[in-house]
Order: structure tokens, then C-alpha cells, then sequence
């Protein structure tokens, strides 16, 4: 059987909306494994104390239940430009452990990364969720390939709305930038212009 992760930010050795990632995780539990009993993280993250001063990436695996933790320093992977990649068929609707159908898209010598598009809608990047402004207010796609806990924050929180993004309406926006559990609304700004149509 598949196994999945979370990816939980750490500051200061506070998690970062655990509550969203339990909800995530015990969604794709009963969804994948048909299982109802409720996991709460808090009882498997203990924070060691190197870790506790400054930014770090808490890894959860799990299936049934939780396989491992594990805590890495946080450093921001540098995407400047996506390229427009069509994929129909793709799925990645719960955090899988594998993401070979995500990153096999990716080709590093025209973009850093890619914006998945399915019927012709926008969705995500290869590993974050993705919000687009048009200088007056940032909107996320409403049919994302997976929901991300961060985009789920900034919803609540009115941050941002959602809506559906065609293609033919993605060069409308003027901005964007990526969202994931270690991105949040302080991540760079980019101009859509650096998100690259295939010829």
C-alpha cells in the first residue's frame, strides 16, 4: 500500500497549523485506507532542542499509521520561473510519498519549475500550491491537484480568495507566488512573465 507524508514548519520549535495537517492526514487515511480512528501529530512531533531556534522541516510518513519523523534545517528552494505543463490525466489528490508523476514533468533547462495545468485550468506547481494578483487582490485556484495546508490558512484566513484560472485568463494577473507548509504569505512576488508557454 502507498504511503504519504506531511511537511510541518517549525519555528522556534513551534509547529506551524497543526491542526490542518491532522485534518489532512486522517482525510486521506479514511479515504485510502478506510480507517476512522483520529491521529493527532502532537502525539508523534517531539521537537529535539537543536531544533529549536529557527526554521526547520518536520518530515511525518505515514500509512495506517505513523512510520517515522524526521527534522531537517529549512532552505528555501530558489524557483524563479515555471513553465506551462498540460497533464489531464495527472492525479496527486493526498500528499503521496511518491511524486515521480509530479517531478518526471519537471525540465530544469527552460524553468525552475512547472504549473501544472489540467483541462485547462491552472492547478499547481510541482510541490506548492500557487496564488496569481492582478495588483488589487491574490486568488488561488480553486481546483488545485492537492490542498495544501498553508492555501487552507490563507482561505480561512481571507487572505486570499479562490477561483477558477483558465489559461486564456492566466496573463491577466500580474503577479504570483508559490504557497506550500514552509511558504507562507511572505514568500517572493514574481512577475507572470516568468511563467514560460512551451512553443
Amino acid at each position: 500500500m502507498c504511503q504519504l507524508f506531511e511537511t510541518i514548519r517549525i519555528t522556534d520549535g513551534s509547529p506551524v497549523n497543526l491542526d490542518l495537517h491532522d485534518l489532512r492526514l486522517n482525510r486521506s487515511r479514511r479515504k485510502l485506507y478506510g480507517l476512522n480512528d483520529e491521529l493527532r501529530l502532537s502525539d508523534y512531533i517531539r521537537v529535539p532542542d537543536e531544533c529549536r531556534s529557527g526554521v526547520f522541516r518536520c518530515r511525518v510518513i505515514y500509512g495506517q499509521e505513523i512510520v517515522s519523523t524526521e527534522f531537517t534545517p529549512y532552505v528555501p528552494a530558489i524557483v524563479r520561473t515555471l513553465r506551462l505543463v498540460h497533464a489531464d490525466t495527472l492525479v496527486y489528490d493526498h500528499k503521496y510519498l511518491d511524486r515521480s508523476g509530479l517531478t518526471g514533468l519537471i525540465n530544469r533547462d527552460i524553468a525552475d519549475d512547472i504549473l501544472i495545468v489540467r483541462d485547462d485550468c491552472a492547478t499547481d506547481t510541482s510541490y506548492s500550491n500557487i496564488a496569481f494578483s492582478d495588483g488589487k487582490q491574490w486568488v488561488t485556484p480553486d481546483i488545485p491537484l492537492l490542498c495544501g495546508t498553508m492555501r487552507e490558512r490563507l482561505l480561512l484566513d481571507g487572505v486570499m480568495k479562490s477561483k477558477r484560472i483558465t489559461v486564456d485568463v492566466l496573463f491577466q494577473f500580474t503577479h504570483f507566488r508559490l504557497i506550500n507548509a514552509m511558504l507562507g504569505f511572505d514568500s517572493p512576488v514574481l512577475p507572470i512573465a516568468n511563467i514560460i508557454i512551451p512553443t
